[in-house]
């Protein structure tokens, strides 16, 4: 049931856009050249996704910062870290990269285990390295095109192939097929944590790209593009992280 449901809102989401943008494209060449021929409403959107995070999601992120130890939120990211390590682990099996999926397989039972499910990174201290995976890399590596640029309200960046890869991530993920008493405010409330703790880890980076940038949308795509690329092509990525609007 749970399944069924989320894969129905994906594909309402996939067609709600393509109808919405069908009519929106810009015949400007120089969106054109970036590969943005939704640049006006996308531009409409960020700006949206912007006044909310500087109304909602950063004021929060900041009481979460001070009002939440550091030791208690490195505990609460590394188990958030651990519960995705099987949709790390498919992904890195998609890829036929067996040293990777040794890598995510032992973080895993170590930190599962020895590290109390997850809350303290011991893997990391025994020298079994961490990386991030999903199936938006997977098509990347696979040779599939980015698609025409796209920002989603509440969501931020996220063209097609990415679009369609947290589809799939959703499938990959155990706990999506798992049902109990209260399993659905629990996902909801691990999807809340989540952005929580983006926020919080990003919050000073984001602040100083908006800060030094002429063009925070310009910028912001920039960014997005070389993270994707240097993690598709096993690149090292830029020092400043992209902010999950």
């Amino acid at each position: 049931m749970l399944v069924g449901m989320k894969t129905q809102l994906i594909l309402a989401l996939l067609v709600g856009v393509g109808l919405t943008l069908c009519g929106c494209a810009t015949k400007d060449p120089q969106s054109l050249a970036q590969n943005d021929p939704f640049e006006p409403t996308n531009r409409a959107v960020f700006n949206f996704d912007i006044q909310l995070d500087h109304a909602i999601a950063q004021p929060v992120a900041r009481f979460y910062i001070s009002a939440v130890p550091d030791f208690a939120r490195d505990g609460i990211h590394n188990a958030l870290t651990n519960l995705n390590a099987p949709i790390v682990f498919v992904n890195d099996g998609l890829q036929l990269d067996p040293d990777k999926a040794g890598d995510t397989a032992g973080r895993f039972l170590v930190n599962s285990t020895i590290g109390l499910g997850g809350l303290i990174d011991v893997a990391s201290k025994i020298g079994i390295p961490y990386h991030d995976n999903d199936f938006g890399i997977t098509l990347g590596k696979g040779g599939a095109a980015e698609g025409s640029y796209l920002v989603l309200p509440f969501v931020g960046p996220k063209p097609p192939r990415d679009l369609v890869g947290a589809g799939v991530d959703v499938a990959f993920d155990p706990l999506t097929y798992m049902s109990w008493n209260d399993s659905t405010l629990y996902m909801i409330i691990r999807a809340g944590v989540s952005v929580l703790d983006d926020q919080a880890s990003q919050l000073d980076a984001v602040q100083s790209i908006e800060r030094s940038s002429i063009d925070f949308y310009a910028t912001t795509r920039s960014l997005y593009r070389q993270n994707r690329a240097a993690q598709i092509n096993g690149g090292s990525q830029p020092n400043a992280d992209l902010p999950n609007f």
